[in-house]
């Protein structure tokens, strides 16, 4: 037998391995482990997109995952529990502490009751915990309970030999009054092991009131990856202090009347904006800037003019600030963008494109026509405030790097290509190539110099290429050929001062037609260098607008958009509450949601939030651990493993003395 020789490097590394497993035993043990994780099921997948801080509606969608806890409840039940039972059930599981504080409230939780749910969440976790090893299990338990439920998970009522054992435990839960708390942390368990990866398509901040929790909600998961949206960056270029992205992220929540937000979810001081805004603005009716409300916005008169003058004020900030940008950045060619030099307040006019259009409001008390770019000592005052109250957000700041620490341009993963917006074409099919900052970039190269502008806008310690970064996120938010953005221009200025609404259309970039064929959007994966037939693109961005009869799956099998409008700003185009995707070991399927009807409705009446099943992509045969990039990844390890083993019996490395 010929003897294996190691060069010096492989030795070194075996040598370090040796130190995790000292021993033939130690080894021999994690391969047998490791082999054995391979034919394991994959964990179930889920894929959200363009949250837009709706945090009621994504937490219920999280808790339900997308209809799959009320699958397990059903499969684990459905043979003699009723369907009004296993509705209760279900609204338990998603929110445990009020659904126990009502029921207390009406006098339900009986002995009888705990008893017998008790033995129900004991039989969902099974189902749901019957994917991982029991090590991975024993991770994700309450460290107060975890014998207990250990316990509970490998026996049962139909065990012969520990029937009286598992009641026992049952009843002295009960005996004790740990009751509320052991089926607070079974809830708990079936919501973290129906989902294995959550993989959010971009989109979490703007219109919706509350993306600082749906930031929150995204901190406790288990594994997430994120692939940036237009709006994540916007937010990430104003906490990195970029003017412009400031300006633009304040004027979006005034917008959609998210004021609250700003002050009270992150702290953002806006007084000296309302000051300003009420002196300089205080008797104009600003028409135009009237906030965007809800049919059950309970905001009064009052404060929503108030709203109204500061979001002109800080729009016209914006429009200043953007000009500047656009002439400091002539290679960003966004010069159809500079149009305050454009306008004629003697006539109330504009010129966009060499065609003159009529003002809606002509009322410009900051604008110097002889420097129309100029801030205001006032308005300068106004936005260094903002800057300094962003960059001292300690809140914020935590949410942005953890943006940075779990996002990316893109993403290829199980097959899968993600990423949020489009790869620019031009229309003849060919991608779009640009020049950033001297180097030319086109499909997957643009993405990656993308994301190294990005990280160095955040992370350089050089001043310059900081705020290169910090400009060129700006440009991702609303450039031409922003990968993030895919339209021609942001055409801001024209929604809010002219009525003629060919000025305010916003062509899209032709992937948004061309990629929804077989043949572009096999292009797009060569692009990426991904040659498998069942790859799988992965969009959000643009809403489905089911009303008009369009549908998320573009090329089937291989390219869905699953922003259906989570967002309530959009849900009157799309006549939906948004798109998920959820992919497990049999199949690939879209969820289509109705719009969610309240916590307290879920709690109170048992009302789940209602989704309609679309098949994608069914798999001709159940897909294991060991088909997945983790499963190729656990693969290495075993031959590292197995290399190790031959170095210890061969005399190579030398093993630790029993």
């Amino acid at each position: 037998m010929t003897e294996i020789q190691y060069d010096e490097k492989t030795l070194k590394y075996l040598n370090m391995l040796s130190r995790i497993y000292p021993t033939t035993q130690s080894v021999c043990t994690e391969i047998i482990n490791l082999r054995a994780i391979l034919n394991l099921p994959k964990g179930t997948e889920h894929y959200v997109s363009d949250i837009h801080g709706e945090y009621e509606g994504f937490r219920h969608i999280m808790r339900n995952a997308s209809g799959s806890v009320r699958r397990k409840i059903d499969q684990a039940l459905s043979d003699y529990v009723s369907t009004a039972d296993r509705d209760a059930l279900a609204s338990l599981v998603y929110y445990p502490e009020l659904k126990l504080r009502d029921l207390r409230h009406k006098g339900l939780l009986t002995r009888e009751w705990y008893t017998i749910t008790l033995r129900q969440l004991v039989k969902v976790c099974k189902i749901t915990i019957s994917k991982y090893t029991r090590s991975k299990v024993r991770k994700m338990l309450p460290k107060d309970f975890e014998y207990i439920i250990s316990e509970l998970m490998t026996t049962g009522s139909k065990d012969f030999n520990k029937e009286e054992y598992f009641g026992q435990i049952i009843d002295s839960i009960i005996d004790i009054d740990a009751a509320d708390k052991f089926i607070i942390a079974l809830c708990h368990l079936v919501q973290d092991t129906v989902i294995d990866k959550l993989h959010v398509v971009g989109d979490i901040y703007d219109r919706g009131d509350s993306p600082h929790l749906v930031m929150d909600e995204l901190e406790k998961q288990r594994y997430v990856d994120i692939q940036w949206g237009n709006h994540d960056i916007l937010w990430m270029g104003a906490a990195t202090g970029n003017l412009c992205c400031i300006a633009n992220a304040v004027r979006i929540c005034l917008r959609y009347n998210n004021y609250d937000f700003l002050e009270d979810g992150y702290g953002i001081n806006m007084r000296p904006l309302s000051l300003f805004a009420l002196e300089t603005y205080g008797d104009d009716p600003c028409a135009q800037f009237q906030p965007k409300l809800s049919a059950d916005d309970g905001t009064d008169p009052h404060s929503v003019a108030v709203i109204a003058r500061m979001h002109k004020a800080i729009s016209i900030i914006q429009f200043k600030l953007e000009g500047q940008a656009a002439k400091a950045h002539p290679e960003y060619r966004m010069e159809d963008r500079l149009l305050l030099d454009k306008l004629d307040l003697e006539n109330g006019t504009v010129t966009v494109g060499g065609e003159v259009f009529q003002l809606l409001d002509s009322h410009f008390p900051t604008l110097d026509p002889k420097d129309p770019y100029a801030l205001t000592a006032d308005e300068q005052r106004v936005i260094d405030g903002l800057h300094t109250s962003f960059l001292n957000c300690e809140k914020l700041q935590r949410h942005i790097d953890f943006l940075y620490k779990k996002g990316s341009m893109y993403r290829y993963y199980n097959n899968v290509l993600l990423f949020h917006g489009c790869i620019p074409m031009e229309a003849d099919g060919s991608f779009t190539e640009m020049e950033v900052y001297g180097v030319n970039c086109r499909g997957r190269s643009l993405f990656d110099r993308c994301e190294e502008l990005v990280r160095q806008g955040r992370y350089s310690k050089d001043k310059a290429r900081r705020e290169r970064g910090a400009d060129f996120m700006w440009y991702l938010w609303c450039g031409s050929k922003s990968p993030l953005f895919g339209k021609d221009k942001m055409a801001t200025f024209e929604r809010y001062f002219i009525a003629d609404k060919k000025t305010h259309k916003e062509t899209s970039d032709p992937y948004f037609t061309l990629a929804y064929t077989r043949e572009y959007s096999d292009r797009v994966l060569e692009e990426f260098g991904i040659t498998d037939p069942e790859a799988v693109i992965v969009n959000g961005h643009i809403p489905v607008k089911i009303k008009k009869g369009e549908s998320p799956i573009k090329v089937p099998g291989r390219l869905v958009i699953i922003d259906g409008g989570m967002s309530k700003a959009y849900q009157s185009v799309t006549g939906i509450a948004g798109y998920t995707l959820v992919s497990n070991s049999h199949e690939m399927y879209l969820s289509e949601h109705e719009p969610f009807c309240s916590v307290g409705e879920t709690v109170q009446n048992n009302r789940d939030m209602q989704s309609q099943m679309i098949r994608f992509k069914t798999y001709p045969e159940r897909v294991t651990i060991a088909d997945t990039d983790d499963g190729r990844e656990i693969a290495g390890r075993i031959a590292d493993l197995e290399m190790l083993l031959d170095a210890y019996r061969s005399g190579a490395v030398k093993q630790e003395k029993k």
